[in-house]
């Protein structure tokens, strides 16, 4: 056990160390580049910087980190297939979409402050894909997906990954893009650049997180966290039963099937959060997937939505061992 009540708090401190040029504010400017939206500004040319390639992560190391993440987000207590139940937890902090963003990565962690906290969980989501590059071309946002990893090993029981749609796309081949760039072809660009002859096997041990990634998380006082929900059209369908299996169907991933529904869906309106709460049996739905320019948004009495992609980045952190109203809730999210 390491000093935090982690198993593998090795992996983490090397991980943590190895990335600390880019865990730290950048040197001149005082503040490091925060990352844009995919909905709000047309594709501009990649933001590439440079990092030392001793400041990287060894990759037999970081290997072996990913694998032990992999058996750790499959055997978290409370799980049932896809579905986590936190039946111990007394608070949750749960981020919007991060889209490789360190910097609010870091954040949340400082403001999750799991060492001193150790009833709280923390929730991540949607960590793969961004505009952050190699000098060389590729994606670096598998660096997010490196520090989950290790971060999950420091406190196996309380961090989780959400699944979302982009990792869910990277995990199943499914094409993503905005204009001529596909998300998936430069997150590899970026895997193999960073590891080169070891990159395949990182990869792959990449999609057995995504495989192994939270579809869904409820907590005690009936608040249900998910990447987004279904629309309406498809809500006939949708069955809690099928995201609590232990293996995934091949028509649960495509389009209209359960896990698809879940983490692809845009519809925000009341009738549609409580159609979809009626059918997990909770009261409020937490997600993310739609882009907020304040960090967050209410669309309906029954859900609220979080971002942490850019500068104002929304976080929500609430107890979960008594009753919560909606207002109750909306008290509870602050901006990083």
């Amino acid at each position: 056990m390491g000093a935090n009540g982690g198993r593998f708090s090795f992996s983490r401190t090397s991980l943590i160390l190895s990335y600390r040029v880019i865990l730290v504010k950048s040197i001149g400017s005082g503040k490091s580049e925060k990352e844009p939206r995919f909905a709000h500004t047309a594709w501009p040319e990649p933001l590439a910087f440079s990092i030392q390639d001793a400041y990287m992560p060894d990759p037999e190391r970081l290997l072996r980190t990913l694998q032990e993440a992999a058996k750790a987000f499959r055997s978290t207590p409370g799980r049932t297939g896809g579905v986590l139940t936190l039946p111990d937890a007394r608070e949750v902090l749960i981020g919007g979409d991060l889209h490789g963003n360190l910097d609010n990565f870091r954040a949340l962690l400082k403001k999750a402050d799991l060492a001193a906290n150790p009833h709280r969980h923390l929730v991540l989501q949607e960590i793969i894909h961004s505009r952050f590059s190699y000098p060389q071309g590729g994606d670096k946002s598998h660096q997010l997906l490196d520090l989950t990893a290790a971060l999950k090993c420091q406190y196996p029981d309380r961090v989780h990954y959400l699944l979302g749609n982009h990792e869910l796309a990277q995990w199943q081949g499914q094409l993503i893009a905005k204009g001529d760039v596909d998300y998936n072809g430069i997150f590899f660009e970026g895997v193999k650049n960073a590891y080169d002859s070891r990159a395949e096997d990182i990869y792959a041990v990449y999609l057995e997180i995504f495989a192994v990634a939270n579809l869904a998380i409820r907590t005690p006082n009936r608040i249900f966290l998910s990447h987004s929900m279904p629309s309406a059209r498809h809500l006939e369908r949708f069955n809690l039963a099928d995201l609590e299996r232990e293996e995934r169907r091949p028509e649960d991933l495509t389009w209209g099937g359960t896990v698809h529904s879940l983490v692809w869906g845009r519809d925000t309106r009341l009738s549609t959060a409580e159609a979809f709460l009626a059918k997990v049996n909770a009261d409020l739905v937490i997600t993310g997937h739609i882009p907020c320019e304040q960090g967050f948004q209410v669309p309906n009495e029954r859900q609220i939505i979080l971002d942490c992609m850019g500068p104002q980045a929304a976080f929500c952190l609430f107890p979960t061992d008594r009753p919560l109203t909606f207002d109750d809730m909306l008290g509870f999210i602050g901006v990083l």
